[in-house]
């Protein structure tokens, strides 16, 4: 396997695709193995792609580009002003609560960073903002996006390591509480020094608190509504997808009117071109993880971090290190396929909560959507401002320290992450 990892490298830095390099590095393991018959990676591919809890991926795609063509945007634009608007930092605090309440829209990273770099950007350099301080929080801010339900990360989490989605989807809004906090008050900070003056002046009237309210209500009910579901047993997660399909089509034609037929085939039109590559990388992912299992490496790296003696935070901790480290250079999706069956089983065998790991986990697989030289994120943010990385970089050290001290929190206090879970489910 350490041939394989390396292969697998050397093609990250020559700047292979990753869905191939995982693929091609996958099919490396085989031919040095001929005692196994290569038919298993065909079957492997397909077999991956049947997993019928995969469902609920498309269909999320599917319902999150419809609800960004239903025009909910605007309206979660305008309540993310009237709820931090009168914070000092200005749009840089409207983008963190954007990104809160986009959640339960897009559930993804780097679509939101995208969307935001293109809506509050400009405006933000026109106000003064820095280029590189703007890049940064724009980008950092979408962390939020992917931890509040419906987060892809979650699914394919719970996928690969059988653990309820319903629980991880409810995990997710006290961790997403905080995050916003830590960034808010980096932003606050920040903002102080370099003299960045909120966007309002003055508090929002009732009246437009509560026409703020209304024009985002039926984006906030989104998430509540998959939970409800969940906990009632009224639909299973992968049906739920469906569910949400439904709902973004209802508030785009019914109740906003804002969705005709071109709004419609444009959104299938993207989410056949998101959906395509999460699949091919998930396909490819189970070639290479066969051999992991094959080898055993879990049950070796278990063995190593059992030996040092450090508990369950500490190993947590160390994991989350790991992935800081492996999010410089992997994306975040890759980190959750390939490394979910190498730590989950060392957290159940140290006494851990695979709900909690989880949440962690892919908070701070997330990261490195946010940091050189491979972070998505960052480079879709950095090409619409037309940002340096290095400035880039130096500038959004601040929203990185306050998502890592956010993240290790999230360990040592395992409460913020299952207080909800369980007094949802039980």
């Amino acid at each position: 396997m350490l041939v394989v990892t390396i292969v697998f490298g050397v093609f990250v830095v020559l700047g292979m695709p990753i869905a191939f390099a995982i693929g091609v590095s996958g099919a490396v393991f085989f031919l040095l193995n001929p005692d196994l018959p290569f038919t298993i990676p065909v079957q492997l591919g397909v077999s991956q792609t049947q997993n019928f809890a995969l469902l609920a991926i498309p269909l999320f795609i599917l319902a999150g580009n419809l609800m960004n063509f239903s025009g909910i945007t605007e309206k979660l634009l305008n309540l993310a002003s009237v709820v931090s608007g009168r914070l000092r930092g200005g749009l840089a605090q409207v983008t963190i609560a954007l990104s809160a309440f986009m959640g339960g829209v897009s559930g993804s990273a780097i679509a939101d960073a995208a969307m935001q770099s293109r809506m509050l950007g400009p405006e933000m350099l026109r106000r003064g903002v820095s280029r590189g301080y703007a890049a940064g929080i724009l980008s950092y801010s979408s962390i939020l996006t992917p931890i509040i339900p419906p987060g892809i990360g979650f699914i394919i989490y719970g996928t690969i390591g059988q653990v309820s989605i319903g629980r991880l989807f409810a995990a997710g809004f006290v961790p997403a509480a905080l995050l916003w906090i830590a960034l808010s008050t980096a932003v606050a900070i920040t903002a102080r020094r370099r003299g960045y003056p909120p966007e309002r002046d003055k508090a929002p009237s009732l009246d437009e608190t509560v026409s703020a309210i209304r024009g985002g209500a039926w984006a906030l009910m989104f998430p509540i509504l998959l939970l409800a579901g969940l906990r009632t047993g009224i639909f299973t997660p992968s049906e739920i997808g469906a569910v949400a399909v439904v709902y973004a089509l209802f508030v785009g034609v019914v109740v906003h009117r804002r969705m005709g037929r071109r709004e419609i085939a444009d959104s299938l039109e993207g989410s056949v071109g998101d959906v395509g590559s999460t699949m091919f990388l998930i396909a490819l992912s189970a070639i290479f993880a066969y051999g992991i299992v094959y080898e055993r490496v879990p049950d070796t790296i278990s063995a190593a971090m059992l030996d040092t003696q450090f508990g369950l935070d500490g190993v947590m901790l160390m994991i989350v290190v790991f992935l800081l480290v492996a999010g410089f250079f992997i994306d975040a999706t890759v980190l959750i396929i390939l490394l979910t069956p190498i730590f989950l089983p060392l957290i159940l065998d140290l006494g851990g909560d695979p709900v909690h790991f989880g949440v962690v986990f892919i908070v701070a697989a997330t990261i490195g959507n946010f940091t050189p030289p491979v972070g998505a994120a960052m480079y879709a943010v950095c090409a619409i401002l037309k940002c340096p990385i290095a400035e880039y970089t130096r500038e959004s050290m601040p929203f990185f320290l306050a998502v890592a001290l956010a993240t290790v929190a999230l360990i040592y206090i395992p409460e913020l992450v299952l207080f909800l879970p369980d007094l949802v489910f039980g």
